[in-house]
C-alpha cells in the first residue's frame, strides 16, 4: 500500500509497505544484482540507512540458480538483508546482454552470458523466479527497446510488453503464495510521448501495485530522457508509486523528483567508485589525481559518512593507486551515502515545502562544477 504524504509543486513524499518494512519516498535503491551491493555488506547498508535494495531475475537465475536460493527461502536469507527487496524481471538483460536471443511471443530464448547455455525467459517464468526469489516487490516481464528505434518497432514492442504484462497479471492472479508482495507494470514507448500516454494508460488498466518507467537512460540524449518521464508520468495514478528505472546521476534525480517520480535505482555510485571517481555536492572528484596525494581532508567536507569522517582523501588516493580493496569500499560507501542522503534531503524539501528552491540549488551548484570541470 502507498500513501501519498505530501506533494510541493509536483514532487511527492509517500510511504510504501512492503512485507519486509516501509519505505519512505523518494527514495535512492543500492543495485545488489548478483545478492550483493558490490564491495559493501549488508549491517553497512543498514548505517546507510538504505531502505530498499535491488536484485536481478536473469542474473540471479543463471547463477547460483533458483534451487540454491530456494534452500535458503529466499533472497533475503540467503544474502544476509532483512530489509525490502525490488526484483527487476531480467527483460532488459536479456536484451543487452545474452549472446543469442529470439524474442517470440511465448518469450525470449536466448544464449546466457556465462557459459553459452540455452536459456528461456518469459512472463510467467520470470514471475515464478521472482516469486521463488520471494522479494518484495516484483517487476513485470517486459521488452527494452533500443536507442533509437523507429516508430514501428517501438509501438510493436510496447504492445507485446502489454500482452506479456496481461501474463503476468493473470500468473499472479492465480497464485495464493505471493499474498502482500507487490508488483509493478513497466511503460515503455520509446521516445514517443503518443505511444507512452497509450502504455500507461493500458497498463493502469491491467492494474498494478505500482508503476516504473522503462526504457530510459539507454542510450538516448538527456532531454530524451525527461520527455520520456513527461509524457508517461501524468496518466499514472497519483496513488501508486513510480519508479524510473536505471538512473542516474544526482541531478537526473532531483529533476526526476520534480516530474512525480518515486523511486530510482542505478549502478552509477559504486560503479565509478571502482574507478577512483567520488560523487560531492560540487560534482565529482577523481581521487586518483596527483592534486590529492597530501590532501588531508575528507572526500566531502560536512560529510557523515565512515569514509569521510575516519580516512583523508590522501589515504583513499594511496588505497586506489595501490589497488588496495579498502580504497574501493570506501568510495562505495561515500557514493552510496551521498545518494541516499540526497533523496532524504529531497524528502525533507517537498515535506516542508521548500523543494523548488532545494531543487534549484543543488541542480545550478552540481552542474557549475562540472562545467567548470570539462572546460
Amino acid at each position: 500500500m502507498f500513501t501519498l504524504e505530501a506533494e510541493c509543486e509536483g514532487a511527492r513524499a509517500g510511504s510504501l509497505q512492503t512485507p519486509h518494512g516501509t519505505i519512505r519516498t523518494p527514495i535512492f535503491m543500492p543495485v545488489g544484482t548478483q545478492a550483493t551491493v558490490k564491495a559493501v555488506l549488508p549491517d553497512e547498508l543498514h548505517r546507510l540507512n538504505a531502505q530498499v535494495i535491488l536484485g536481478n531475475t536473469y542474473h540471479l537465475y543463471l547463477r547460483p540458480g533458483l534451487e540454491v536460493i530456494r534452500d535458503f527461502g529466499g533472497l533475503h536469507r540467503f544474502m544476509g538483508w532483512s530489509g525490502p527487496i525490488l526484483t527487476d524481471s531480467g527483460g532488459f538483460q536479456v536484451f543487452s546482454l545474452a549472446k543469442l536471443r529470439k524474442i517470440t511471443e511465448e518469450g525470449v530464448h536466448f544464449q546466457s552470458h556465462i557459459d553459452g547455455a540455452a536459456c528461456f525467459l518469459g512472463p510467467e517464468t520470470a514471475m515464478e523466479i521472482q516469486a521463488a526469489l520471494n522479494s518484495d516487490i516484483a517487476m513485470v516481464f517486459d521488452e527494452c527497446p533500443p536507442y533509437p528505434c523507429d516508430r514501428d518497432y517501438a509501438a510493436n514492442s510496447w504492445a507485446r510488453t502489454l500482452r506479456w504484462a496481461k501474463r503476468c497479471r493473470a500468473w499472479v492472479d492465480a497464485q495464493s503464495t505471493v499474498h502482500g508482495r507487490l508488483h509493478f507494470g513497466i511503460v515503455q514507448g520509446g521516445v514517443y510521448p503518443d505511444l507512452r500516454r497509450e502504455s500507461a494508460e493500458a497498463l493502469v488498466e491491467v492494474g498494478w501495485d505500482g508503476y516504473a518507467i522503462g526504457g530510459v537512460s539507454v542510450g538516448e540524449p538527456e532531454e530524451e530522457m525527461y520527455k520520456a518521464a513527461d509524457a508517461s508520468a501524468p496518466w499514472l495514478p497519483k496513488d501508486k508509486p513510480r519508479y524510473c528505472m536505471g538512473l542516474g546521476t544526482p541531478p537526473q534525480m532531483i529533476e526526476l523528483v520534480a516530474r512525480g517520480i518515486d523511486m530510482f535505482d542505478c549502478v552509477l555510485p559504486t560503479r565509478i567508485a571502482r574507478n577512483g571517481t567520488a560523487f560531492t555536492a560540487a560534482g565529482t572528484l577523481n581521487l586518483k589525481n596527483a592534486c590529492f596525494r597530501r590532501d588531508p581532508g575528507p572526500i566531502e567536507e560536512g560529510c557523515l559518512c565512515e569514509a569521510c569522517a575516519q580516512f583523508s582523501r590522501a589515504y583513499i588516493r594511496h588505497m586506489v593507486k595501490a589497488e588496495e580493496i579498502v580504497g574501493l569500499r570506501l568510495i562505495s560507501m561515500h557514493n552510496l551515502h551521498f545518494y541516499l542522503k540526497l533523496m532524504e534531503k529531497a524528502r525533507a524539501a517537498i515535506l516542508d515545502g521548500s523543494f523548488p528552491a532545494f531543487r534549484r540549488a543543488f541542480v545550478a551548484g552540481y552542474r557549475k562544477h562540472q562545467e567548470a570541470e570539462a572546460s
